[in-house]
């Protein structure tokens, strides 16, 4: 039996809706020609979808450019005030929160470290709470149309989390945020929400594919593909792929993991093995990777450990780079940003090593072999 799908003209209009919004929040500030182009919609859609966007107060003119030839062409962007969002990041060391405006402008931000909490569910969770609470003393609850948490594991149906690195299996996290929150409630990995934030805003804005390294306690990778107005995001267990067969042990149970050679604990811990000390770990782990970074100035054992992050780090992209093609790659997280500047010529190197060369022109070569092959050897 053959199901027809209907879409109704409501529908339509809300796909209209969806797609130009799309486009102005992640491209504008753009007109409503080049919405056009982009949308593929009709000038008369997309000036009657814009007025309604405009009325309902989502989306303002945002000044004018010179056309060629005509007259100035106005700009539309997002209103940063037709709503606030909170953003909740849950690390293995902190929980951040933050409130931001609808165009993602920060409004404020609080931090707590995971101190003393052994990484408890509900304790962690009360620090979640307390930090919404703190963003929006003094504000208007009723003006935030949502509330965001990524987490570092990955996230089921229900917000059940299970999280290996802070000892969650099957926790229903949600549950423990959501009575005390009025706003609709998202929960996502972290990976995931760090990979959309650099490809809506940062550095892995206008890429048709950007894969997004997170580096922090644990390690994580993120690819965000551009699609005609929404990117697409997927994640991976890049962190536990074996980057030394029988390597040095890691947190999930397994040896010679890429987690076990650049998360932030692993390299103040090879630190800490060759000068033969107890390793600086926990909630001043930053601290010390911080302190590290800048004893590599100098030849001497944190030199040496950072060239040894680098090279595996380089590694673990080039694979990342052989598997998916991307046109960019992004270092991100707290780690990310500590070690980076020190070790990008080390990963670079590394990456130019084990990374395939462009097989473009190879690859069309195998179009006429195939033929041949295909042909049992004659080529007329």
């Amino acid at each position: 039996m053959t199901q027809v799908v209907r879409q109704t003209t409501r529908d339509l209009r809300r796909h209209n809706r969806a797609a130009l919004l799309s486009s102005l929040y992640l491209r504008g500030p753009v007109s409503r020609l080049e919405l056009v182009a982009e949308s593929g919609l009709s000038a008369a859609t997309v000036t009657n979808v814009v007025s309604e966007l405009i009325a309902d107060g989502v989306v303002a003119e945002a000044g004018s450019v010179e056309s060629d030839g005509g007259r100035p062409r106005t700009l539309l962007a997002v209103r940063p005030e037709f709503g606030h969002v909170v953003g909740v990041d849950v690390s293995e060391t902190h929980v951040e929160v933050g409130l931001f405006d609808c165009a993602l402008g920060t409004l404020g931000t609080v931090r707590h470290p995971l101190v003393g909490t052994r990484l408890d569910p509900d304790e962690v969770a009360g620090l979640v709470r307390t930090g919404i609470a703190e963003v929006l003393e003094g504000g208007e609850p009723d003006a935030v149309f949502g509330v965001g948490i990524g987490v570092p594991g990955a996230v089921r149906d229900g917000g059940i989390v299970h999280a290996p690195t802070l000892g969650w299996r099957g926790v229903a996290f949600a549950d423990l945020i959501h009575p005390h929150i009025a706003a609709p409630l998202h929960l996502d990995n972290r990976a995931r929400t760090l990979g959309q934030v650099e490809s809506w805003r940062g550095a892995g804005r206008g890429a048709e594919r950007a894969i997004v390294a997170l580096l922090g306690v644990g390690v994580g990778a993120a690819v965000a593909t551009a699609g005609p107005s929404h990117p697409g995001i997927t994640t991976s267990e890049w962190g536990h792929t074996v980057v030394k067969a029988g390597g040095a042990a890691c947190r999930c149970g397994s040896h010679g993991c890429l987690e076990a050679y650049v998360g932030t604990e692993a390299v103040v811990r090879h630190y800490a093995d060759r000068v033969g000390r107890e390793p600086v770990i926990g909630d001043e782990s930053d601290a010390e990777l911080a302190r590290i970074v800048g004893e590599a100035r100098e030849p001497g054992p944190a030199a040496d450990v950072l060239a040894e992050t680098g090279e595996y780090l380089g590694i673990g992209i080039a694979n990342l780079i052989n598997l998916l093609s991307p046109d960019r790659v992004v270092l991100s997280g707290s780690a990310g940003a500590i070690m980076g500047p020190a070790i990008l010529p080390a990963v670079r190197d590394a990456v130019r090593r084990h990374a395939l060369g462009y097989l473009g022109a190879l690859g069309a070569a195998t179009l006429p072999i195939a033929q041949l092959l295909a042909s049992g050897g004659r080529t007329g």
